[in-house]
């Protein structure tokens, strides 16, 4: 049947982030922390660490304290993990907010998690967040600090450790207990408002541990990370994977530059790169990748969406990341549950999400709760040491993702094969039924990707009168390479069911996306019920 378990020899961490953080510290103070290239910054463990103090001690002067809530609005930055390192030694609960947001959202935010403080960039292209946060907080109930990094408030947060500062820091950490809250991340729903997952030092410090476990982590490791740090890729699979092993985190850009990325490799000899795969695909494409030495990588992780078994070969051939590894998860299970492993054959790491990880477990059921047996699609859900305490102040909604029993639903669909390998066919809301025939977008979308003329593809259901729902492919081509809708179907004819093969194509430079590189699926579907007029489900012509 498709349940498995991450049996372990190697214990969970049983101690906060900031204590683990302190442990660190202590082994490799001299070693290089963090590293960030577009603010030309360096830190050793040492350097950071009196850095995180200053910030810790400084927000326990101004009153605040374990349980209070303090938001961060702003992309990759040094600063971004000074904040998170402080906040986590005081207790304080850290409101991760999308840099994207904007006034109505982040007003949302702030109010839902009773933000105190908010730690925000003055403003990053289009995004004036310091003339933003000025509309929203006075509209709020309470008030709310602004800490402006670079500006005057901000820099008089960080004062100066002296004796007894650090014994007020040090009693603060003692007080802390690993299943406290420590971080908030609101994860937006195709309806409705953002819910807060809410997260503890156990749920995010162990995911990042065994994370940077199965990459084979030590201090030599150094880490590119370019996915955001408002998100769990970057927070925790990226930083805390780091800091509970001593390697170095650096960060190529503010956002995401593919440019940026692989001459951070170069210039600090990485031996691991992160990436959504829309990221990869983007690195792949871009003319500097034979101009950069990036000899060094050996491994990374690719992850926040679903792989394309072509792109995967391509990062492990022409990007030397022999050692790439997959994740899969959700941000309220802190957030990785299964990863292939270094060694895994390649078929299995480029075909799959690997297998569950170290003290958890996974299950697979159909719509009424059974296990099916292996090798038969179902709902993919997972239970252990990872699954978010809940959603902030809201026990409804948590109620309908954790059942009594503690398994988080997930949503996504999924199978597990004879040995315990997961793969990911969909989501949920997102297979296509077509007459009467279940339709898995993934499936199609690999297919197609062995077009050589298409760059990226996403395939998505819209409505039709005589099937109930038809096939559309949104697809990129690859650049100064033209390809019509025909021999597209005609590469499909013979090769795939005719009922797979997509009636609709259209063609696009970009998919909609979030901030994380997860293609708005959603977004595409609104889009073209509209630009085909099929708001009443009219039919569309069928040969």
């Amino acid at each position: 049947m498709s349940y498995t378990q991450g049996t372990s020899t190697e214990p969970l961490l049983s101690e906060t982030i900031g204590a683990n953080f302190e442990t660190t510290v202590a082994k490799y103070g001299d070693r290089d922390a963090v590293v960030a290239l577009h603010q030309d910054v360096r830190l050793t463990y040492r350097q950071l660490n009196e850095m995180v103090n200053s910030l810790a001690c400084g927000l326990l002067a101004k009153g605040y304290k374990k349980g209070d809530r303090i938001g961060i609005w702003s992309p990759n930055r040094f600063e971004w993990v000074v904040v998170q390192y402080a906040t986590a030694k005081i207790g304080v609960i850290l409101v991760n907010i999308n840099p994207a947001y904007r006034t109505s959202e982040v007003e949302y935010v702030l109010r839902q998690s009773g933000c105190s403080a908010v730690f925000a960039m003055e403003s990053y292209r289009t995004s004036k967040y310091k003339d933003m946060l000025d509309t929203v907080i006075p509209t709020l109930d309470s008030s709310v600090e602004v800490f402006i990094f670079g500006e005057q408030q901000y820099n008089d947060l960080l004062i100066e450790v002296n004796e007894e500062g650090l014994h007020v820091l040090e009693s603060s950490l003692a007080s802390l207990d690993f299943d406290d809250p420590i971080n908030i991340q609101y994860t937006s729903g195709t309806t409705g408002f953002p819910k807060g997952a809410t997260l503890s030092h156990h749920n995010i410090l162990n995911n990042g541990y065994f994370v940077g476990e199965i990459c084979g982590y030590s201090e030599v490791d150094r880490v590119v990370i370019p996915v955001p740090y408002y998100h769990c890729f970057g927070m925790v699979m990226g930083n805390l994977a780091c800091t509970t092993h001593g390697a170095t985190m650096v960060i190529p850009s503010f956002t995401f530059e593919p440019e940026a990325s692989l001459r951070a490799v170069e210039v600090e000899r990485a031996t691991s790169l992160y990436g959504v795969p829309t990221m990869f695909i983007a690195e792949l494409a871009d003319p500097s990748l034979e101009k950069y030495d990036i000899s060094t990588l050996r491994t990374g992780i690719m992850a926040g969406s679903p792989c394309p078994v072509e792109v995967m070969k391509q990062v492990v051939n022409r990007m030397n990341m022999a050692e790439v590894t997959i994740c899969y998860g959700m941000t309220e299970t802190s957030p990785v549950s299964t990863q292939t492993r270094v060694d895994d054959q390649l078929e299995k790491r480029v075909a799959t999400v690997g297998r569950v990880m170290p003290h958890l477990e996974v299950k697979i059921v159909d719509p009424f709760g059974h296990i099916v047996p292996r090798g038969v699609p179902g709902e993919f859900l997972t239970r252990g040491y990872s699954v978010m305490l809940g959603y902030w102040n809201n026990p409804e909604k948590t109620a309908e993702a954790i059942d009594s029993a503690r398994w988080m639903h997930t949503g996504d669909l999924a199978i597990m094969d004879d040995d315990g390998y997961v793969n990911i066919v969909g989501r949920a809301k997102d297979m296509i039924i077509r007459g009467g025939e279940n339709v898995y977008p993934r499936e199609i979308e690999e297919f197609l990707y062995g077009h050589p003329a298409i760059k990226d593809v996403s395939v998505i259901g819209i409505p039709d009168e005589k099937f109930g729902e038809e096939i559309m492919a949104w697809v990129i081509p690859k650049e100064d390479v033209q390809v019509t809708e025909e021999e597209i179907r005609e590469f499909c004819l013979g090769k795939i069911a005719h009922f797979k093969i997509p009636k609709v194509f259209k063609f696009v430079e970009e998919f909609p996306m979030t901030v994380t590189g997860k293609v708005q699926k959603y977004v595409m579907k609104q889009q073209s019920i509209e630009e085909l007029n099929l708001q009443d489900a009219s039919s569309i012509e069928h040969a």
